[in-house]
């Protein structure tokens, strides 16, 4: 497998000293934040200079991360939103980038998760990004971040349910199922033709604070780089192999305690060791 990183925990660097420095460091790909790069101007074809860099530096592009509400309840907002989705596609398309990331979006106001994802909005937002992800053969991963529609297991399926078609998966980040209690291992079986790319983010669990302040409570949990937590990261990789995933791990890095390179560093030995033999 890949191990590679979301470059927005260096979004203060530019992105020609982010692909130099993943280079230098012995990554093999990075999972490119909207942020670091022209996707307008990428869109229009403008790539030759990326391709060189990237070639320079022997790094490619697992994926471009728009992480942004496309069901943002302020109509301008929702359009710049979705906008830069479609944006991020064509522009995946142009560098020969099979993968999007980005978000399934919150709950609108005044509905549950439920109650979203069964609307006439969701499935007309994401119907129309579809269309974009299929005429330029890119496919579409959401993160399974907590805040989103996509919280606990079960409303993955409804997701799915809601909007048929197989460019549409997860960039699937076990350190959000661990500390909800979900099955992250078994959540891979279940799923296995919908991981289009994963975030390699772990998640420490303090049983004292737990045991103090209850599930309901702060402090007891908190997402830490690869090795440094709850997750078996041999058993997972194991468990992502079988269910044919071999392609990246991608370092999500939000981990406090940790510098942006210390960190970085520290979880690709941990990957490397369990996942590129």
């Amino acid at each position: 497998m890949q191990v590679g990183f979301l470059t927005a925990c260096m979004g203060n660097r530019s992105f020609e000293d982010v692909v130099e420095w993943a280079g230098v460091n012995g990554f093999d790909c990075l999972e490119a934040y909207a942020g670091h790069l022209s996707l307008l101007s990428l869109a229009k074809g403008n790539v030759s200079k990326m391709k060189d860099l990237l070639d320079e530096n022997r790094i490619e592009i697992s994926s471009i991360a728009a992480y942004c509400n496309v069901l943002a309840p302020d109509p301008a907002e929702r359009r710049a939103n979705i906008r830069t989705v479609k944006t991020a596609i064509r522009a995946a398309a142009k560098l020969n980038v099979g993968v999007v990331c980005t978000l399934a979006g919150m709950p609108l106001p005044g509905m549950s998760r439920e109650q979203t994802i069964a609307s006439d909005d969701f499935k007309s937002v994401w119907k129309g990004i579809l269309a974009v992800a299929a005429g330029h053969r890119v496919k579409i991963a959401l993160e399974n971040w907590f805040a989103t529609l996509l919280r606990g297991v079960d409303t993955f399926e409804m997701v799915f349910d809601a909007v048929p078609g197989k460019r549409l998966g997860l960039n699937y980040d076990p350190s959000h199922l661990v500390w909800q209690g979900c099955d992250y291992l078994e959540a891979i079986d279940r799923f296995k033709d919908r991981i289009f790319h994963t975030h390699a983010k772990d998640t420490e669990i303090r049983q004292d604070a737990l045991r103090e302040v209850g599930v309901l409570g702060n402090g007891w949990w908190r997402y830490v780089i690869p090795g440094l937590g709850e997750i078996d990261w041999g058993v997972y990789v194991g468990r992502l192999r079988r269910a044919g995933y071999n392609n990246v791990l991608s370092i999500e890095h939000e981990d406090s305690a940790l510098g942006i390179e210390e960190g970085l560093i520290i979880g690709r030995n941990h990957l490397r060791a369990v996942a590129c033999q």
